[in-house]
């Protein structure tokens, strides 16, 4: 099985986005969901054992970061991005498009900052809401299935 975290919307917030890293010690691999690559970086080199994943977010100016990822692990694919680039803000129906394009079984967004988890098409949509407002989430993944969870910090 692996854990990864999922975080998204940081907005300058290093210490929220490092309280939900130490809250999940466990978790081997963080997708960070953009609109805070400065943190999101920096937390990267903090926490070099982890790997991080890391997508351009809309207040991400000036960014290299790739809009959308995708990575494979034990087995699922998972379709990562910030949304902005699907209009998640008024619906999910082009993120699931682009997932079921894209093979992938989990599509990860953020955006919207409203933490949500629910199945489209037989795709995971996993948002975990913003970090900066102590919003995230994890999700467990094992050959048998796919275990999401919405979480707050204290």
């Amino acid at each position: 099985m692996t854990k990864i975290l999922v975080v998204s919307d940081s907005h300058g917030s290093e210490w929220k986005l490092d309280e939900a890293i130490k809250t999940v010690p466990d978790a081997k691999i963080v997708f960070h969901l953009g609109d805070g690559e400065h943190e999101a970086r920096l937390a990267a080199e903090k926490y070099g054992t982890k790997f991080f994943h890391l997508v351009c977010g809309n207040c991400d100016w000036g960014s290299e970061l790739p809009p959308s990822i995708i990575d494979v692990i034990e087995g699922k694919r998972i379709y990562a991005c910030h949304g902005h680039t699907h209009l998640v803000k008024y619906g999910t129906a082009d993120l699931v498009a682009a997932a079921k394009e894209q093979n992938c079984s989990v599509a990860l967004y953020g955006h919207t900052h409203n933490p949500v988890t629910n199945y489209v098409d037989g795709i995971l949509l996993f948002n975990p809401g913003s970090i900066k407002q102590g919003n995230f989430g994890t999700i467990d993944i094992a050959e048998n299935g796919i275990l999401p969870v919405l979480r707050k910090l204290d």
